[in-house]
Parts: structure tokens; sequence; C-alpha cells
């Protein structure tokens, strides 16, 4: 535990250092003056989608930021021979992201809506969909060294992520994107704004918790094999 918050503080003041925060905080300046534009009754419909976007910058892309950084720097290569585990890495990145973006999205939506939503379901939304998307971004820059070799596949990570939107703008509707892992994340974030069906609820926390457990074990074993003995 000791080890976690060690962890957890050298992250914080990384994310600081290298401007992450005013990073966040001035997308949260831009998303809340788009938002303004919106007339209230629409506010419960379009918020999911501008949280849900603004996420995908500060999470997965925050991380990807990170190990970049962490590899040009030496860090991870140091990480090797200290006591520090490869759990204990990727879920002290897990915390300190996700607390950056709840306290991020939380002060978006009040500063929009004012209190006109399920803080409850806010918070859980935002907290399973940042630590999905912490981990696929780990997943996915791993293997790489440059932001420029990243680019490409993150796009098209991106873009698989964002399948779910087309049945909430209902564009196209289906049961198999309830197989979707954003699908279960989109419901919860929707909950927050619009009543939903308790199964709905139920579903979201389950099935994203599922994917995350899933994600997180393989975050360990692609730690293992591209930083620890870097293949390609």
């Amino acid at each position: 535990m000791t080890r976690l918050k060690t962890a957890v503080r050298w992250d914080m003041r990384l994310q600081l250092r290298n401007g992450f925060y005013y990073a966040a905080a001035f997308v949260a300046v831009i998303i809340a003056i788009v938002l303004w534009q919106f007339p209230k009754a629409a506010l419960p419909t379009v918020l999911p989608v501008f949280v849900l976007g603004n996420m995908m910058i500060n999470t997965f892309y925050f991380m990807a930021g990170l190990v970049l950084l962490e590899k040009g720097d030496g860090v991870l290569e140091g990480l090797i021979v200290t006591p520090l585990r490869q759990s204990e890495y990727l879920a002290a990145k897990l915390v300190s992201l996700t607390l950056l973006t709840v306290a991020e999205n939380v002060v978006i939506v009040t500063a929009v809506s004012g209190f006109h939503y399920n803080l409850l379901l806010l918070v859980a939304g935002v907290g399973l969909t940042a630590c999905f998307n912490i981990l696929l971004g780990f997943i996915t820059v791993a293997r790489y060294d440059s932001i420029n070799r990243f680019i490409f596949p993150s796009i098209l990570v991106t873009s698989t992520l964002s399948l779910p939107l087309l049945d909430y703008v209902g564009f196209w509707q289906s049961p198999l994107l309830y197989l979707h892992p954003v699908q279960a994340m989109i419901l919860l974030l929707k909950g927050a704004f619009q009543p939903v069906a308790t199964w709905q609820v139920v579903y979201g926390v389950l099935y994203a918790a599922l994917w995350i457990w899933l994600l997180f074990k393989a975050s360990q074993r692609i730690f293992y094999r591209f930083i620890i003995l870097k293949k390609s």
C-alpha cells in the first residue's frame, strides 16, 4: 500500500509538471462554453456524449502520453529493478487519472446544468469509463516509442470505441451493441441525466467491471512483453 501511495503521488507530480492538469482545465473550459450554447432542455441528451468524448482525451490519450514520457525518460526501464509491481504501476495510473477525470467532469456538468443530475451514476459512469480507457490506452501504446507511430492505431481504437454512440443518437440500433463494452458505460452516463431501467444500471456496472478486470490482466501481460522483455 505504501508503494502504491508513493506511485500515485509520483504520477500526480508528473502530470502536473508536464501540463496535464492545465490541459484538462483548458479542455473543461472549452467544453463548458460549448455546452452553454445548448438549450437547457437538450442538456440531458448531449451531456453524456460530451462527457464521453472528453474522457477519451484525459484518460486514453493522457495514459498514452504518460507512458511515452516515461519511456523517453527511462523511467519504465528503471521500474523493472524497483520493488514496484506491474499491478501497482497500473493501479497508480488508474487512481491518479481517474481522480482527475472524475473531478473535471463533475465540475463541467455542475457548471453547465447545476445539480440537476444523479451524482452517484455520474461518478460511477465516469470512473468506470476512465479505468477502461486508461487500461486500453496502455495496451495500445505499450509497443510504441513515439507519438507518430501511436497516432494511427489510436485513431482506429477510439473510432471502434465510439460505435455505441450510433445507438445512442438513434442512427443504428441493435441488441448486438450490448456486447460492446462502451455501451455499458454510456448507459450509466445516460442514467445520470435521464431515467434508465434498473437492469440497465446493473448491466452497466457489472459489464464495465468485467471488461476492466480483463483489460487489467491483459495490461500486466503487455507490460511484461513490451516493457520488460522489450519485444516488438
